[in-house]
């Protein structure tokens, strides 16, 4: 199976309009950002975005709230895009939050063919509204469904032609678990090798679960709040 293309537009042919996807990264650390500027600038749109955070208003999924491609998001941490904010108190975006754990492992879930897990994380709160409750060793948890999407796209450090890859510091935080949960699996990658180049042991996602994989150039790799000590 040839896996690799030539670029961030050849990689997500076949997302059409109405879809689900899930993107990696943390902040705008380990983020596709090549294949979410190939996305602004299609014609998709009604999108269901699954992702840790929205980008900011000027870069990651900023560019797709601001171009209305997006009519739902499931995500955790929302607090760094005015944009967001704006269409989601107007009703123009459906918004989902779920606490940043239960985000990961309702992936995690998803890529492992488990449909559903309890957690005691939203219990008493509006994250366990209309959701089934039980009771374990005098702890309540509440059910919570697992994610998968139609395509998973992710950013890796390295990877080799046959899919293997390799995540660096924070981008291994939902970019692994995400990857496992797509029907189709993108990967965009800082540095494309040779298979054999990489160790069994440092491989983090087995190529198995990657279909698509490709060397993006010219990475900007923005800091979403830049923090310094005098």
């Amino acid at each position: 199976m040839k896996k690799v293309v030539a670029n961030a537009e050849e990689a997500i042919k076949g997302i059409e309009s109405g879809m689900t996807l899930m993107l990696g990264g943390f902040g705008l650390c380990g983020i596709p950002e090549k294949c979410i500027e190939a996305l602004s600038k299609s014609k998709i749109t009604n999108l269901t975005c699954i992702s840790n955070n929205a980008g900011v208003d000027d870069f990651g999924l900023g560019f797709l709230l601001k171009n209305k491609q997006i009519k739902k998001m499931i995500s955790s941490y929302v607090g760094e895009n005015d944009e967001f904010e704006r269409q989601m108190l107007s009703g123009e975006l459906e918004v989902e939050l779920t606490p940043q754990g239960t985000l990961a492992e309702k992936c995690r879930a998803g890529g492992a063919g488990i449909p559903a897990f309890y957690t005691p994380a939203g219990y008493g709160t509006e994250v366990a509204e209309g959701k089934e409750t039980r009771e374990y060793n005098g702890k309540m948890y509440i059910l919570e469904e697992s994610l998968t999407a139609d395509f998973a796209i992710v950013k890796a450090w390295k990877g080799d032609t046959k899919g293997n890859l390799v995540f660096k510091g924070t981008a291994r935080n939902f970019n692994p678990v995400m990857a496992t949960a797509g029907k189709i699996t993108i990967a965009e990658v800082e540095h494309l090798v040779e298979p054999g180049e990489l160790h069994p042991n440092e491989i983090h996602t087995p190529g198995i679960f990657v279909h698509r994989i490709f060397e993006g150039k010219d990475y900007e790799k923005r800091i979403e709040q830049r923090t310094i000590s005098k």
